[in-house]
C-alpha cells in the first residue's frame, strides 16, 4: 500500500456510517416510538416520506417481533426500501419530522430500524414482495437501471405489464452504485433488490448502450419510461487539469467501490459545494490525507449541501474555505498546489443567489497532493433525439409535473434527469410515473 495512503484500507473505506443495529437494539429503538397518526392524519415521519411508507406501521410491527411483517409493509410503498434506509437524508426527513425531536428528545432512527427490517427479508427471501396481475400485453421499456426506473419497472410488472429494463452498464443501481460514496452503500442491498423486482417479472437488459438498433427496440414498447439521471462529470477546466492527482468526482468514487483506492496524499482539496463535494471530502479523511480542504467560491449559506452534512464533515476534520475561487492548480508532473483568489457577492445570478465576484490582489495557494472536482453533472442531452425530440428545460427533460409525460406523450420520465436530488425522489418519482403510464395505456 502506498505509505501516503496511512492506514487506510478499502476495507475501512466501505465501512458504513452508521451500522446496523443488533436485533435486541432494534427492539428497544422501536419501543420509543410514539405510534403518532391516525385515521385523520398520518404521523409527521410518514407525511415526512417521499416514499409514502407507513413509518408508524413498520416500526410497531418490529416492536412486536415481527420482522418481516415490517419488511413487508415498506415494501409496499418502497422497492428499495433497503438502498434508501442507508441513503436517505433522514435527518430532514421522516427524523427531522419525528415528533421526539421536536420535543427536544433523540428521534427515533427510522432509517436504521429501515435497514435492519429489510436485511432480515433480504437473509430469508421468502417469495415476490408483491402479489403480480395477470400478464398484461402491453409492454413497457425502461431506459435507465437507476432507482427511478427500478421502482418504475417493478411497481409496472406487479400490474401485469410486460417490463424489460435497458441500461449501459452491467449491473443496476445507477448512481446509486456507481455515484454514492461506499461509505454510505456498496453493492448490497442492490443485488438482493434486483432479485425480488425480477421476482416481479421484470426483464433486464444490461451492458448495451442505448443507440441504434437497441433504440429502434425500445422505441418499439408500447411505453417508455426514461429514468437516465445525469451524466458525466460537469465540464470546467483549469490550467494544470491534466496534472497526476486530478479526479473527477465520479471516477474517483467509482475507485473507491470498484478499483484502488485513490492516492490521495498528505493534503486534499475538493472543489465543490453539493452533497457528492461532502462525500468526497469525508471520503479522503478514510484515506489517510492529513488535511482536507473544501472549497466554495460562495458562503455556507448558499451551498446546495445538508447542513447536517457539512457538520459532520466538519467534525470529522474536513476545513471549508468559503468565498474561495480556483483559478489553477499547480505542479510539474504531480498536484503540488492549487492558486484561488477570495471572492465577494455581488447582485444575485439566474439562480437566485448573489454571483462571486473576485476580490483584485487576493491570490493565494492552498498545499494539495491531489484535487478533486465535484461541481457538478452535465444533463444526457443525447435523450433530446431519442423519441421524436424530447424537450429540455434548461438542464432538466421538461415533463408534465403531474403526469410526468414528456413532449411525446409516448415516454414518461423521472429521477435525475428531470431535477430529482435525491434516490428516494427517484423513487416516488418512479412509483408516480408507473400510475401515469397505466393510466395512459388504458385509456389509448
Amino acid at each position: 500500500m502506498d505509505p501516503r495512503l496511512g492506514s487506510a484500507t478499502h476495507t475501512a473505506l466501505a465501512a458504513p456510517l452508521h451500522p446496523p443495529l443488533a436485533p435486541g437494539a432494534a427492539l428497544v429503538e422501536a419501543d420509543r416510538c410514539l405510534g403518532c397518526g391516525g385515521l385523520d392524519a398520518a404521523a409527521p415521519c410518514a407525511a415526512a416520506c417521499p416514499a409514502e411508507i407507513d413509518v408508524p406501521r413498520f416500526i410497531d410491527q418490529i416492536a412486536a417481533g415481527d420482522d418481516l411483517g415490517a419488511a413487508q409493509t415498506i415494501f409496499a410503498a418502497n422497492l428499495l426500501g433497503g438502498t434508501c434506509a442507508r441513503v436517505c437524508p433522514v435527518e430532514v426527513l421522516c427524523e427531522g419530522a419525528c415528533v421526539l425531536h421536536h420535543e427536544g428528545r433523540k428521534p427515533i432512527a427510522i432509517g436504521l430500524l429501515q435497514r435492519h427490517a429489510t436485511d432480515v427479508a433480504f437473509a430469508k427471501r421468502e417469495g415476490p414482495v408483491r402479489p403480480v396481475a395477470p400478464r398484461r400485453s402491453e409492454r413497457v421499456a425502461i431506459v435507465g437501471a437507476g432507482p427511478a426506473g427500478l421502482v418504475c419497472a417493478g411497481e409496472l410488472a406487479a400490474r401485469g405489464f410486460t417490463v424489460t429494463v435497458h441500461d449501459e452498464h452491467t449491473e443496476v443501481g445507477g448512481l446509486a452504485r456507481y455515484a454514492i460514496a461506499p461509505y454510505r452503500i456498496g453493492s448490497d442491498p442492490l443485488d438482493s433488490e434486483r432479485l425480488q423486482i425480477e421476482e416481479l417479472g421484470v426483464a433486464f437488459r444490461l451492458g448495451h448502450p442505448i443507440d441504434g438498433e437497441h433504440l429502434e427496440e425500445i422505441g418499439e414498447a408500447d411505453a417508455i419510461f426514461l429514468g437516465i439521471g445525469m451524466g458525466a462529470d460537469t465540464a470546467i477546466h483549469y490550467p494544470g487539469d491534466g496534472l497526476n492527482g486530478v479526479w473527477e468526482s465520479l471516477p474517483f468514487i467509482e475507485a473507491l467501490k470498484f478499483g484502488t483506492p485513490p492516492n490521495v496524499g498528505t493534503h486534499a482539496v475538493v472543489i465543490g459545494g453539493g452533497n457528492t463535494a461532502i462525500d468526497v471530502a469525508r471520503e479522503a479523511v478514510r484515506l489517510g490525507a492529513r488535511t482536507v480542504t473544501l472549497v466554495y467560491r460562495r458562503t455556507r449559506a448558499e451551498m446546495p449541501a445538508f447542513e447536517h452534512e457539512i457538520a459532520e464533515a466538519e467534525d470529522e476534520g474536513v476545513r471549508f474555505a468559503y468565498l474561495t475561487d480556483p483559478v489553477r492548480i499547480l505542479g510539474e508532473h504531480h498536484v503540488e498546489g492549487v492558486e484561488c483568489l477570495s471572492m465577494s457577492l455581488g447582485e444575485p445570478d439566474a439562480s437566485g443567489r448573489r454571483r462571486p465576484q473576485p476580490v483584485t490582489g487576493s491570490e493565494r495557494t492552498l498545499i494539495a497532493d491531489s484535487v478533486i472536482k465535484a461541481i457538478g453533472q452535465q444533463p444526457h442531452r443525447e435523450a433530446a433525439a431519442w423519441f421524436g425530440g424530447l424537450a429540455f428545460d434548461g438542464s432538466r427533460l421538461a415533463i408534465d409535473p403531474t403526469t410526468l409525460q414528456t413532449s411525446n406523450p409516448k415516454v414518461f420520465a423521472g429521477g435525475d434527469v428531470v431535477g430529482g436530488t435525491s434516490v428516494v425522489q427517484a423513487v416516488r418519482d418512479g412509483k408516480h410515473a408507473a400510475t401515469a403510464i397505466e393510466e395512459w395505456l388504458c385509456r389509448s
